[in-house]
């Protein structure tokens, strides 16, 4: 992607996204856009007027609600997000919605006058003019540093199991401290991915070109990793974990930093990701991401 020299109109019954600077607002459309084609190489689309239902076709992380890329009509209303959320229990999967304050800033009331309650993220963007920061002393992709090396993850990598693997025990003690979980789990977790088909799943995407995966390995064993998506010539930086024992070592930002040198050494221009805090979106700021829009997840609240 190249830059826009004119901001271009916003789609038909698009958001006016009051908050986000108008030479910026391309890049929420574009960001929507993507929002909206990437789970369609894995799921159905289910039309709820206002709001789109993603529901995965075969194994993987079960997908979500957002609001229909497009859409003309009246805003969604809490019956509409009620109808939603009846489908997704049918189908016994996740309540959940996803979308971005900015753009569809009337979706929140909805949304929590059917129940459900709403969590913030920082969401920050590398656009087209953004130049990427690699912090000194930071591994860099295949550098060793300490001994550990950051690589992007071929279909057939060796370590692939225990790179497709490692963020799961990240999210599983969230959060920036040292935790507990460490190689002996890792190991046990990535025989789990590999008899579930998880890893055969991922490798199939890489060798596809829809999944970038990037770890950072030392003796074998990936004690961070997260990927990028591509779609055209916009990505989205996720699921970036440590395992909980190797934190606190610079190895997310490693990762990061190398997700995004190979989306741009692929022809993406623009690569933005969701942080869950504020506390883990100044690393994010330490790449050179900047803060742009706020990302915003819907379920029902604990014990609902």
């Amino acid at each position: 992607m190249t830059s826009h020299d004119l901001e271009p109109a916003a789609p038909a019954g698009a958001a006016a996204a009051p908050g986000i600077d108008p030479a910026l607002r391309h890049l929420l459309e574009d960001i929507e856009r993507y929002y909206d084609s990437v789970p369609r190489s894995a799921a159905r689309v289910e039309d709820f007027g206002p709001l789109s239902l993603f529901v995965r076709e075969g194994r993987g992380w079960p997908y979500y609600a957002r609001p229909a890329f497009g859409h003309t009509g009246p805003a969604a209303t809490a019956e509409d997000v009620r109808r939603v959320l009846d489908r997704q229990r049918e189908l016994g999967i996740p309540e959940s919605f996803e979308w971005v304050a900015e753009h569809d800033p009337e979706l929140r009331a909805a949304i929590e006058g059917a129940g459900l309650t709403v969590h913030e993220h920082p969401l920050l963007v590398l656009g087209p003019d953004d130049e990427p920061e690699l912090p000194a002393g930071a591994p860099g992709a295949g550098t060793p540093s300490e001994g550990v090396a950051v690589r992007i993850m071929a279909a057939d990598d060796p370590d692939l199991a225990s790179a497709v693997t490692v963020p799961h025990l990240a999210f599983g003690e969230p959060g920036t401290a040292r935790g507990t979980a460490g190689p002996v789990e890792l190991a046990a977790a990535a025989e789990k991915s590999v008899a579930d088909g998880t890893v055969e799943r991922i490798a199939g995407r890489i060798s596809a070109g829809q999944t970038a995966l990037a770890a950072a390995v030392r003796d074998g064993v990936a004690l961070c990793a997260g990927q990028h998506n591509p779609v055209g010539a916009v990505t989205e930086v996720a699921g970036v974990g440590t395992l909980p024992t190797a934190r606190r070592q610079g190895l997310g930002l490693a990762v990061t930093a190398a997700l995004v040198a190979h989306a741009r050494a692929n022809g993406v221009r623009t690569v933005f990701l969701s942080a869950a805090d504020e506390d883990v979106a100044r690393i994010y700021r330490r790449v050179g991401f900047r803060p742009f829009a706020t990302a915003l997840i819907a379920e029902p609240a604990p014990g609902a």
